[in-house]
């Protein structure tokens, strides 16, 4: 596993940024039971590059909290079999590492901040929220009907609950 970890915005919190990350990822890839080494990419940035960044791939101009960027096409949500095809490596393995590319992430600072202060937990716990959540993104869920979001909350609050990353 490689998080390849970018900040392009000031984040000075008083734990260990990457290690959290690691740990999230990690605690995510063996919960979904991913078959492969992978690459995530993690970037941390601001609320105005995060708003750029919806607009133009979403058409959404507006902050958002956190951004998931899949790199594969899932059949069913954690279902990694169409990576058995042959013809599909290059579009989903970096050639020169080997490593499946999983997808990236992009984390709104400004609103970890925000959000930890309005749900009254700490920034640690907002912080892996906001990679659990993504990560589970990255392999094919989604909650935009109330099933999903159900199925989403219990994954994400398995891997927290697995770190002992809790509501403080």
């Amino acid at each position: 596993m490689a998080v390849i970890f970018e900040k392009e915005a000031e984040f000075c919190p008083d734990f260990d940024a990457l290690a959290v990350a690691e740990a999230v990822v990690g605690q995510a890839a063996e919960m979904e039971q991913i078959p492969y080494e992978f690459e995530v990419n993690l970037t941390l940035v601001d609320s105005q590059t995060i708003q750029r960044i919806n607009q133009e791939f979403r058409g959404m101009d507006l902050p958002t909290d956190v951004l998931s960027f899949p790199n594969l096409d899932f059949p069913a949500p954690g279902d990694f079999s169409l990576l058995e095809e042959e013809s599909r490596e290059a579009d989903y393995f970096d050639m020169d590492s080997g490593l499946l590319l999983l997808g990236d992430i992009v984390i709104n600072v400004d609103r970890v901040f925000s959000q930890a202060g309005e749900y009254g937990h700490s920034l640690k716990r907002e912080y892996a929220f906001l990679i659990a959540h993504s990560m589970l993104h990255l392999c094919g869920y989604d909650h935009m009907e109330p099933a999903q979001a159900a199925v989403m909350e219990e994954r994400q609050n398995r891997v927290l609950d697995a770190l002992k990353i809790t509501r403080d």
